[in-house]
């Protein structure tokens, strides 16, 4: 079922300069993994998605949450790709889908959308004359249960590098009755929990920022702010202006449209609703999203509900 397009028709390859090339070698000589930033052409009108399925193979060394940082993917969305493999010990020349594939959300494209079921930052830089329109987008990490990120439009107030972190006295709390009390201030470096860079959101108290537990991209786990891998927000900080609008939106269920094709595109709730009550408002949604003639059979439906595996899926 998976739609393995051909990459180039969507992903942009820049020709390197000669200091990228030799820094890339470098970078293998010594082991490090290099994340793939996934910049793509924006799909002409009418449709809606950009990437394409891959599949690599895992090394004896690799865990998932390996191969989702080289491919610039969060933990959830990796994972839930591949349910039947082991997160921890994939196990050496098992094959791992990458779901490189993604339905825009269905907002403006212009500043940066954040859609939190997909867990992922979608930015659309402004256009160039003479230049095509693109897309970057990056993995996240957001708002566990009890802290969720809040939805709605806002804009970057402030860009800082290097921050300190004052946490508020919730969060201070709550790492005291853990048996981790914060200090009032958590100076900048290694041990601060914001990284190295951070976009101040005009929405108070939520950040757009990097983050010293980089295994937490593509999960719940955060107070309410949104986090990125280290590399993905130093990308971020050296793109975006001041006062460039931020949309924040939680969107499921997508409805892809590709060269004349339909696609579902599904990932997991972000709250945690009854099963039925899902799949009431799942039903509802499709009823009314679905492209006239286009019909599916209630038990595929429900059964690509329950896998929400984020892979589109060919209506």
């Amino acid at each position: 079922m998976f739609k393995y397009a051909n990459c180039q028709k969507r992903f942009i390859m820049r020709q390197p300069d000669k200091r990228s090339v030799i820094f890339f070698f470098l970078l293998m000589m010594f082991g490090f993994t290099v994340a793939r930033a996934s910049t793509y052409l924006l799909p002409s009108a009418g449709d809606n998605m950009v990437g394409a399925i891959q599949s690599v193979t895992a090394r004896h060394e690799d865990t998932l949450s390996d191969i989702a940082r080289q491919y610039d993917l969060g933990y959830d969305q990796i994972t839930a790709a591949n349910p039947r493999v082991d997160p921890w010990l994939p196990g050496e020349g098992t094959r791992i889908v990458l779901p490189t594939e993604y339905v825009l959300p269905d907002a403006p494209r212009q500043g940066i959308v954040i859609n939190l079921a997909a867990m992922r930052l979608f930015y659309y830089p402004p256009a160039q004359a003479g230049q095509p329109s693109e897309v970057i987008t990056y993995p996240i990490g957001v708002g566990r249960e009890g802290w969720g990120t809040p939805l709605g439009k806002t804009r970057i107030s402030v860009k800082i590098a290097n921050p300190s972190w004052t946490p508020p006295e919730s969060i201070r709390k709550e790492h005291a009755e853990n048996g981790d009390p914060l200090p009032a201030v958590v100076p900048a470096g290694p041990d601060n929990p914001l990284g190295q860079f951070a976009l101040r959101l005009a929405l108070p108290g939520y950040l757009i920022h990097g983050t010293n537990k980089p295994w937490g991209v593509g999960m719940r786990v955060s107070h309410g702010c949104i986090r990125l891998y280290p590399e993905d927000i130093a990308a971020l900080f050296a793109k975006v202006p001041a006062g460039t609008p931020v949309l924040i939106v939680n969107q499921p269920w997508l409805l892809g449209h590709d060269n004349g094709h339909d696609y579902l595109q599904i990932f997991s709730q972000t709250s945690e609703a009854p099963a039925a009550q899902t799949q009431e408002a799942f039903t509802a949604w499709l009823t009314q999203h679905l492209p006239p003639g286009k019909a599916i059979d209630s038990r595929i439906a429900q059964g690509w509900l329950k896998a929400a595996n984020g892979i589109p899926e060919p209506l």
